[in-house]
Parts: structure tokens; C-alpha cells; sequence
């Protein structure tokens, strides 16, 4: 099922029906800044106006997914909804982000080759790094993961070929564009440039990530 163009400025959506309860609406298939803007601006607008019947909301870089009770609703019903609001998402009102400030140890093992990756000494990398502050992307993969972006194409980097076994809640990771901050013990394939104190995941505190999408992190050199 193919949805409806809505904007000028926002990619075509496309509603994708998963089973008997859940609509995908994707607005590209790689990442892009302005997919990604669209994903959270629907998320934004669903939580202003919820679809009745919706159990669940849940975005991604460039998608956002409804998880829905068939025993309430049908998926036309939800589609039909969902259209209306993608209709109205160019006259949306923005949502403004919170501001964080998140100091990082800028000592990871691949702090140095990412930079001679990128022709930059370390310090010239870290100078660009923290330009300028990056957009939540998205949260997920792992409790309290976080991608922030998106760098310009000066630190575009590849993934690593191989993957580490596991890395440190508070590892500050590095690729595609990206930045990446872990709230629990995980594998990698990015590269590891920094470490932080800041926790992005308390699974006693409600809601349990204190980052959001579309929130504004300002990274800068721990002291």
C-alpha cells in the first residue's frame, strides 16, 4: 500500500501494511536528513494526536512504526488516519529539541586512525567533531543507544570490517556520518573515539532514556 505525497519539503511516505497489526510509514530507504526530520516530525504530531486504537509508537532513523489491536481497529481505519495527519505534516509546528552539552574523553583506540582516515590530526578531528551541535537521529538497537548527526561529508567514515565483542555503556562511537553513544554492554563494528559519563539509560526512571529525537547534543573535550 503506497501513501500519498504530503509535502514540498518532506519525502513521499510510503504506509507499508506488517501483519494483522502494525503500519510501517517510511520515508526513504537510506538515511537522510530530511527523512529523518520527517520521521520525527510524525512522531511529534502522533503524540499531539494519537490515532485512536494505537498502542505504540515507535520511530526509527527514517520510519516510524504503529503497533495497533486488531481487535479494535482495522488496518484501513488506521491508514486512513495516518493520511490525514501526513496531509497536515507540512504545517506542522516544529518541535524544539532540549539542548544537551555531553563532555566526552576524546581516548578511544580509534580516535587516531579515524582521523588519519579522514586527512585530520587528532586535534583538527575533534575540532570538527564539535563544531556544531548534532540532531538525535534516533534511539534504539540497545537500551538507551543513540545516534546523533548528521556530520558534513568531511567525517563521513566507514564502518569497521570487524566487530569487537563488546564495548562500555558510555562509549562514544564514530561512523557513516555519525556519532553514537552506548547506555549498555554491546558489540560494535564503529569505531571507538571517546567515552562519556553521560547515562542514557536508567530503566527504573520513566521515561527510561533522557534523550529524545530532535534533540540537540553539543558535544565538547572533557575536562
Amino acid at each position: 500500500m503506497t501513501g500519498s505525497t504530503v509535502t514540498d519539503t518532506f519525502p513521499t511516505p510510503t504506509l507499508v501494511l506488517l501483519g494483522d497489526s502494525a503500519v510501517l510509514v517510511r520515508f526513504g530507504t537510506v538515511l537522510t536528513d530530511v527523512a529523518n526530520q520527517a520521521a520525527i516530525a510524525l512522531t511529534g504530531m502522533l503524540d499531539r494526536e494519537p490515532i485512536e486504537g494505537v498502542l505504540e509508537v515507535v520511530p526509527n532513523l527514517v520510519s516510524v512504526l504503529l503497533r495497533y489491536d486488531p481487535r479494535r481497529s482495522a488496518a484501513a481505519d488506521i491508514a486512513g488516519q495516518l493520511r490525514l495527519r501526513l496531509f497536515a505534516l507540512a504545517d506542522a509546528p516544529a518541535l524544539a529539541g532540549q539542548a544537551w552539552t555531553v563532555p566526552v574523553h576524546f581516548d578511544g583506540r580509534d580516535l587516531e586512525s579515524v582521523a588519519n582516515l579522514l586527512k585530520m590530526t587528532i586535534p583538527e578531528f575533534i575540532a570538527a567533531h564539535n563544531a556544531a551541535p548534532l540532531r538525535v537521529l534516533a534511539t534504539g538497537f540497545a537500551p538507551g543507544f543513540v545516534y546523533c548527526g548528521l556530520h558534513g561529508e568531511a567525517l563521513v567514515a566507514p564502518r569497521r570490517t570487524e566487530v569487537r565483542p563488546m564495548v562500555s555503556p558510555g562509549t562514544v562511537l564514530f561512523a557513516a556520518g555519525q556519532t553514537a553513544i552506548t547506555a549498555t554492554e554491546l558489540p560494535t563494528g564503529w569505531h571507538i573515539i571517546g567515552r562519556t559519563d553521560f547515562g542514557n539509560f536508567d530503566p527504573t526512571a520513566v521515561p527510561p532514556t533522557r534523550l529524545q529525537a530532535g534533540d540537540a547534543i553539543q558535544f565538547t573535550v572533557a575536562a
